[in-house]
């Protein structure tokens, strides 16, 4: 499957070393241009492009940036993916890094504010997940206590996707629900950073508040 990741942080170059590693085939970009991602290249067989180029073909996407670069992705970003693309935000909102935005402040969840930046569906997943589980957390389906991670989303289709995706990489997931659940997820809630199975998730994403905590305001 065609696989384009936008981000080469931990996040994304991590989900583009096991992702190769299955066979699929990655298209990686990053801010600073194909020519700053000769070794992960190497190192992975992915194929370095822009930020423009990262969605040809592509089946799923991954928009793994800091939240405040979303709003400068080029223009038609998804052009040229296929029909059907799922797209995944990875993001966090950390008004620290990121400045204040009016529209999380006033609690639009953050994923429902890329997926407008962006212009298409997005399913919230991997937000909360530490890099380096990516590579060695995953399991066997059916492995007991099987890590499981959270994932919300509007288009059904889409979530299963990301779902399907997950399993393969060797991680159980819990329906967090429609994106304007994806509250659930976000850092100071309790499923963030957590590790545990799908019990032990199902339960902090029940638990969540969506006040926005000291620590995260930190």
């Amino acid at each position: 499957m065609k696989i384009g990741i936008i981000g080469a942080g931990q996040i994304g170059g991590n989900l583009t070393r096991r992702l190769t590693a299955l066979g699929h085939e990655v298209s990686v970009a990053n801010s600073r241009g194909p020519g700053t991602l000769k070794e992960l290249a190497e190192e992975t067989g992915a194929t370095p492009v822009t930020s423009a180029e990262a969605a040809r073909g592509a089946r799923i996407v991954v928009v793994t940036v800091p939240l405040k670069a979303v709003p400068g992705l080029p223009s038609g970003i998804l052009d040229g993916a296929a029909d059907g693309v799922a797209v995944i935000d990875t993001g966090n909102y950390y008004p620290q890094r990121d400045g204040a935005i009016p529209a999380i402040e006033d609690g639009l969840p953050e994923s429902r504010w890329a997926e407008q930046q962006i212009g298409h569906p997005v399913v919230k997943a991997f937000n909360g997940t530490y890099a380096q589980d990516i590579l060695d957390k995953g399991l066997p389906q059916g492995t007991p206590g099987r890590q499981a991670l959270p994932v919300a989303g509007d288009d059904r289709a889409a979530k299963q996707a990301v779902r399907d995706l997950l399993d393969e990489l060797g991680f159980d997931s819990v329906d967090t629900g429609g994106l304007d659940e994806s509250w659930r997820q976000q850092p100071g809630t309790p499923v963030y950073g957590t590790r545990g199975d799908v019990d032990v998730i199902a339960t902090a994403l029940a638990e969540a508040s969506p006040e926005r905590t000291a620590e995260w305001r930190a």
